[in-house]
This record gives structure tokens, C-alpha cells and sequence, in this order.
């Protein structure tokens, strides 16, 4: 009996240490210059993290998933642009995500834009991919739908 609890605990620590070394950027200049390196679009999360309902069902049904981990470790670098209520934010990062929220056009969360992005003269743009939110039918469902937003890689 011991064995098979120290089998499940281990399991669990294995799955959630999986799950917790994925790298979220705050700072989006950060993110696009990993992305420009490592050849990868930006996955653009948009959410409120303290409040909105929708953005934490996604995150536990999609993001905080070894599914997840796997994929987004392969094709995208992170962004999370967060709007919290009660969490505190730098107003640098604060004002980072008001300007991004409105170069997207966000009005709802949670959203998630793809994205390829370009520093020039200290001015950034952006060339979208494409956008999803909450997407029924846990990890498997939501990939579906963001690869069909991906470049296709060559072999």
C-alpha cells in the first residue's frame, strides 16, 4: 500500500513540475525577441487571473495540462497579459497591457491571439495569426484549433 501512494504522489509532483516549467513573459519586447530567435510566434493570453471565471476553467483545463506543456514548449513563446483586480502590476506592465489590449481589439476574456512580432526603431508590430478563447473539450480540442492558426513547419 505504501508503494502505490508513494507511486501517486510521485506521479502528481512528475505532472505538476512538468506542467509549472513552461516560461510566461510579462514583458512582451522580452517575448518577441525570444520568438524572433527561436523562429516562433507569440501565444498572445489575455486574461484576467484573479476574477474572470472563463480565463481560470481555461487555464486548468488547457494550459496547466503536460498536453500543453509538451506543445508550447515546441511552437509558440508564452505572453500572459494579465488584468487583475486585486494583484498588483507595475504600471509599466500596466500600461503594456492597456496598449496591447487595444492594438488587439480585446474585449472579452479569456482571449488568445497568435502572433508574429517585429521591433524596428523602438516601434512594434504585430502580423496576427489568428484568435481563439475557451475552447470546450479539454487540452486535445483547444490544439486542434490552435494549430490551424500556426505556421506549418517544414520537414
Amino acid at each position: 500500500m505504501k508503494k502505490i501512494v508513494f507511486f501517486l504522489l510521485l506521479t502528481l509532483c512528475v505532472i505538476e513540475g512538468q506542467a509549472q516549467e513552461l516560461k510566461w513573459f510579462t514583458n512582451v519586447n522580452e517575448a518577441i525577441a525570444v520568438g524572433n530567435k527561436e523562429n516562433k510566434p507569440l501565444l498572445l493570453f489575455f486574461t484576467g487571473s484573479d476574477w474572470c471565471g472563463w480565463c481560470i476553467r481555461l487555464q486548468k483545463e488547457v494550459l496547466q495540462t503536460p498536453e500543453f506543456s509538451k506543445w508550447a514548449k515546441e511552437n509558440v513563446v508564452l505572453v500572459e497579459l494579465d488584468y487583475p483586480r486585486k494583484q498588483y502590476q507595475t504600471a509599466e506592465i500596466r500600461k503594456q497591457n492597456e496598449e496591447l489590449q487595444q492594438a488587439f481589439g480585446v474585449q472579452g476574456y479569456p482571449t488568445i491571439h497568435f502572433a508574429k512580432g517585429v521591433t524596428k526603431n523602438g516601434k512594434t508590430n504585430f502580423q496576427g495569426l489568428g484568435s481563439t478563447g475557451y475552447v470546450a473539450g479539454g487540452p486535445s480540442a483547444w490544439l486542434a484549433v490552435a494549430n490551424g492558426f500556426l505556421p506549418q513547419k517544414k520537414k
